[in-house]
């Protein structure tokens, strides 16, 4: 029976191990039972499921993931929290916890492994400073993956499923748009953490498609465009590009582009849809 959503629980986990909170690993754990059941209930997972948790910590969502999902595959990067681990989970048959960095792991051969290669579910309540490059990890490397469920920085979700002409809207936006149907299912308050983050939080699942929602023909050459756009943002579009030397286009290439699109020559970065990055991505390729 998961018993660690209940803080006292946590609190006598804690003490018992002398555990002390490493700032440099971001650690939060939640402390809400139910903000754990909308987490599992929102990644829908079943016993057919195989699930990678990212950062199980005192092992909390892991024992919830346990009892719903057919196996559970934790990785930890704190050693200090292996034996906890080893104590909190003792119960579970279908755990195996990996003490390693989740962006040193070879998660596709894990998938092969674990789930016969076919696509795994993410779940984690990440440390904020590093959420963007395990998401963009994972969905850059292709690994088989039906969705990622995690607990962000509010801000950051908000920024992953807006859309052009809000200050939010970026090259973060863009990518998660690209690999998934990104949905905020949870708005979580800090008192549901310890310690309490200074900042509030939300579960977002990630939907991974299939295939993307545009054609695109280098997809690489797409994102150093978005991000050379981002970078200066109030600069025009074309003067962002032209200075970007990896992607060898002229303000004149851009311009032409544009105007060929139907597009404001002088237009931003910000401005433009996925579907737009991709057709000038297409023709300035």
């Amino acid at each position: 029976m998961a018993y660690l959503g209940n803080p006292t629980e946590t609190i006598a986990v804690l003490q018992k191990y002398n555990f002390n909170f490493q700032k440099k690993f971001g650690q939060n754990f939640l402390i809400d039972p139910h903000v754990l059941d909308k987490i599992i209930d929102s990644a829908g997972i079943t016993k057919k499921d195989c699930v990678v948790e990212i950062g199980p910590g005192i092992g909390t969502m892991t024992q919830y993931l346990a009892e719903a999902a057919r196996e559970v595959v934790a990785v930890e990067i704190d050693k200090k929290l292996i034996p906890i681990l080893e104590d909190t989970l003792s119960a579970y048959d279908n755990v195996t916890v990996i003490n390693e960095d989740i962006l040193k792991v070879d998660i596709a051969k894990l998938v092969q492994e674990r789930n016969g290669g076919k696509p795994i579910k993410v779940v984690a309540n990440l440390p904020y400073y590093i959420t963007t490059p395990i998401i963009m990890g994972l969905f850059e490397s292709h690994v088989p993956l039906k969705s990622i469920t995690i607990m962000v920085q509010k801000e950051v979700a908000d920024r992953m499923q807006v859309g052009p002409g809000s200050k939010e809207y970026g090259a973060l936006s863009l990518a998660v748009q690209y690999y998934a149907r990104p949905e905020i299912v949870a708005n979580v308050p800090p008192n549901c953490f310890m310690p309490r983050p200074n900042v509030a939080s939300a579960v977002i699942r990630l939907t991974r498609y299939e295939t993307p929602p545009v054609e695109v023909k280098d997809e690489h050459r797409m994102f150093a465009m978005i991000r050379a756009s981002f970078n200066q943002r109030r600069k025009t579009l074309a003067n962002s590009l032209s200075h970007e030397q990896k992607l060898h286009v002229t303000r004149e290439n851009v311009t032409a582009a544009l105007e060929q699109m139907g597009l404001n020559p002088l237009i931003r970065g910000e401005a433009l849809t996925l579907e737009q990055f991709a057709q000038l991505s297409n023709i300035l390729n």
